[in-house]
Protein backbone atom coordinates (compact mmCIF):
# COMPACT_ATOMS: atom_id res chain seq x y z
CA UNK A 1 0.00 0.00 0.00
CA UNK A 2 1.60 3.27 -0.87
CA UNK A 3 -1.61 5.37 0.31
CA UNK A 4 -1.15 7.35 3.89
CA UNK A 5 -4.48 7.85 5.49
CA UNK A 6 -4.97 11.03 6.48
CA UNK A 7 -9.05 11.17 6.83
CA UNK A 8 -12.47 9.42 6.60
CA UNK A 9 -16.04 10.81 4.21
CA UNK A 10 -18.39 11.20 7.40
CA UNK A 11 -21.43 12.59 4.92
CA UNK A 12 -22.50 15.41 2.37
CA UNK A 13 -22.67 18.92 3.78
CA UNK A 14 -25.00 21.40 1.31
CA UNK A 15 -26.18 20.92 -1.96
CA UNK A 16 -22.87 21.77 -3.74
CA UNK A 17 -20.93 18.29 -3.48
CA UNK A 18 -18.87 19.37 -0.49
CA UNK A 19 -18.40 16.56 2.26
CA UNK A 20 -17.75 16.87 5.28
CA UNK A 21 -14.19 14.76 6.69
CA UNK A 22 -13.33 13.21 9.93
CA UNK A 23 -8.81 13.73 10.05
CA UNK A 24 -6.97 11.25 11.04
CA UNK A 25 -4.12 13.10 11.11
CA UNK A 26 -2.55 16.03 13.62
CA UNK A 27 -1.78 18.86 11.44
CA UNK A 28 -5.60 18.95 9.78
CA UNK A 29 -4.09 21.80 7.65
CA UNK A 30 -2.51 19.67 5.62
CA UNK A 31 -5.36 19.51 3.69
CA UNK A 32 -4.91 23.18 2.15
CA UNK A 33 -1.58 22.04 0.93
CA UNK A 34 -3.40 19.64 -1.26
CA UNK A 35 -4.40 19.53 -4.64
CA UNK A 36 -5.36 15.92 -5.25
CA UNK A 37 -6.48 12.85 -2.93
CA UNK A 38 -6.95 9.54 -3.20
CA UNK A 39 -10.62 8.16 -1.98
CA UNK A 40 -10.00 4.17 -0.99
CA UNK A 41 -12.61 1.60 -0.08
CA UNK A 42 -11.58 -1.71 -0.01
CA UNK A 43 -9.28 -2.31 -3.32
CA UNK A 44 -11.36 0.88 -5.20
CA UNK A 45 -9.54 3.68 -5.80
CA UNK A 46 -10.46 7.50 -6.98
CA UNK A 47 -8.19 10.37 -7.71
CA UNK A 48 -9.96 13.14 -7.46
CA UNK A 49 -8.54 16.68 -7.62
CA UNK A 50 -9.74 19.18 -4.79
CA UNK A 51 -11.63 22.14 -5.92
CA UNK A 52 -11.95 23.77 -1.93
CA UNK A 53 -10.65 23.24 1.50
CA UNK A 54 -12.50 24.52 4.47
CA UNK A 55 -10.45 23.15 8.17
CA UNK A 56 -12.53 23.72 11.25
CA UNK A 57 -11.14 22.77 14.29
CA UNK A 58 -12.84 19.21 14.21
CA UNK A 59 -13.24 18.51 10.95
CA UNK A 60 -12.52 19.27 7.42
CA UNK A 61 -15.10 20.62 4.50
CA UNK A 62 -14.15 19.37 1.28
CA UNK A 63 -15.17 20.15 -2.50
CA UNK A 64 -13.97 18.04 -5.46
CA UNK A 65 -13.67 18.84 -9.22
CA UNK A 66 -16.32 16.62 -10.83
CA UNK A 67 -18.46 16.46 -7.38
CA UNK A 68 -21.22 18.76 -7.47
CA UNK A 69 -24.10 17.53 -6.05
CA UNK A 70 -25.38 16.40 -2.60
CA UNK A 71 -26.42 13.09 -4.31
CA UNK A 72 -23.29 12.89 -5.70
CA UNK A 73 -21.17 13.66 -2.30
CA UNK A 74 -23.84 11.35 -1.05
CA UNK A 75 -21.29 7.82 -3.19
CA UNK A 76 -18.48 9.05 -1.16
CA UNK A 77 -19.81 8.57 2.33
CA UNK A 78 -17.54 6.27 4.11
CA UNK A 79 -14.52 6.34 2.30
CA UNK A 80 -11.02 6.83 3.55
CA UNK A 81 -8.98 9.55 1.94
CA UNK A 82 -5.52 9.06 1.80
CA UNK A 83 -2.06 10.34 -0.07
CA UNK A 84 0.73 8.98 -1.78
CA UNK A 85 3.57 8.36 0.62
CA UNK A 86 5.36 10.74 -1.21
CA UNK A 87 3.65 13.78 -0.53
CA UNK A 88 4.16 13.05 3.63
CA UNK A 89 6.20 15.92 4.76
CA UNK A 90 9.59 14.49 6.73
CA UNK A 91 9.77 14.71 10.20
CA UNK A 92 12.53 16.58 12.12
CA UNK A 93 12.82 13.51 14.83
CA UNK A 94 11.30 9.98 14.97
CA UNK A 95 9.17 8.45 12.94
CA UNK A 96 5.51 8.15 11.57
CA UNK A 97 3.52 5.09 12.48
CA UNK A 98 3.18 3.64 8.79
CA UNK A 99 6.67 3.76 8.72
CA UNK A 100 7.22 1.60 11.65
CA UNK A 101 4.51 -1.20 10.79
CA UNK A 102 5.80 -4.26 8.56
CA UNK A 103 9.11 -3.44 10.28
CA UNK A 104 10.79 -6.45 11.78
CA UNK A 105 11.74 -6.46 15.06
CA UNK A 106 15.41 -7.89 16.61
CA UNK A 107 16.67 -8.68 19.68
CA UNK A 108 20.30 -9.53 20.13
CA UNK A 109 20.30 -10.92 16.12
CA UNK A 110 17.27 -12.73 16.61
CA UNK A 111 14.52 -11.65 15.07
CA UNK A 112 11.46 -11.74 17.08
CA UNK A 113 8.72 -11.25 14.40
CA UNK A 114 7.02 -8.45 12.26
CA UNK A 115 5.79 -5.10 13.74
CA UNK A 116 1.42 -5.45 12.68
CA UNK A 117 0.25 -2.54 14.69
CA UNK A 118 1.11 0.93 16.72
CA UNK A 119 -1.19 1.45 19.87
CA UNK A 120 -1.09 5.19 21.10
CA UNK A 121 -1.85 4.71 24.70
CA UNK A 122 -0.94 8.04 25.75
CA UNK A 123 1.58 7.53 28.76
CA UNK A 124 3.81 5.91 25.74
CA UNK A 125 2.93 4.03 22.31
CA UNK A 126 3.07 0.16 22.39
CA UNK A 127 4.03 -1.69 19.37
CA UNK A 128 2.55 -5.15 19.01
CA UNK A 129 4.70 -7.57 17.11
CA UNK A 130 3.49 -10.83 15.53
CA UNK A 131 6.17 -14.07 15.53
CA UNK A 132 6.13 -18.09 15.44
CA UNK A 133 5.75 -17.04 19.50
CA UNK A 134 2.07 -15.38 18.50
CA UNK A 135 1.32 -11.82 19.29
CA UNK A 136 2.90 -9.68 21.87
CA UNK A 137 3.91 -6.24 22.76
CA UNK A 138 6.58 -4.02 22.87
CA UNK A 139 6.70 -0.74 24.97
CA UNK A 140 7.93 1.97 22.90
CA UNK A 141 10.56 3.19 25.35
CA UNK A 142 14.14 4.24 24.99
CA UNK A 143 15.36 1.33 27.57
CA UNK A 144 13.24 -0.83 25.16
CA UNK A 145 13.81 0.21 21.78
CA UNK A 146 17.48 0.65 21.45
CA UNK A 147 17.37 0.84 17.06
CA UNK A 148 15.39 2.16 14.20
CA UNK A 149 16.36 2.00 11.34
CA UNK A 150 13.20 3.09 9.05
CA UNK A 151 15.01 2.66 5.63
CA UNK A 152 16.08 -0.70 6.50
CA UNK A 153 12.52 -1.73 7.60
CA UNK A 154 14.35 -2.64 11.28
CA UNK A 155 13.87 -2.39 14.94
CA UNK A 156 16.57 -3.61 17.54
CA UNK A 157 14.99 -3.86 21.04
CA UNK A 158 16.22 -5.04 24.35
CA UNK A 159 12.58 -6.84 26.23
CA UNK A 160 12.30 -6.40 29.72
CA UNK A 161 12.72 -10.08 31.18
CA UNK A 162 9.63 -12.06 31.29
CA UNK A 163 8.00 -10.61 28.80
CA UNK A 164 8.63 -13.36 26.25
CA UNK A 165 8.68 -16.18 28.94
CA UNK A 166 6.11 -18.80 29.03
Amino acid sequence: MNEVLIGEVLRPHGLQGEVKVYPITRDPGRFTKLKEVILMKGAARLYLTLRSVRVLPDFVYLAFDGVESAEEAEKLRGWQIGIDRSEVPPLQEGWYYFELEGMKVYQRGVCLGTLVQVLATGANDVYVVKGERGEFCVPALKSVVRNVDVAGRRMDVELPPGLLED
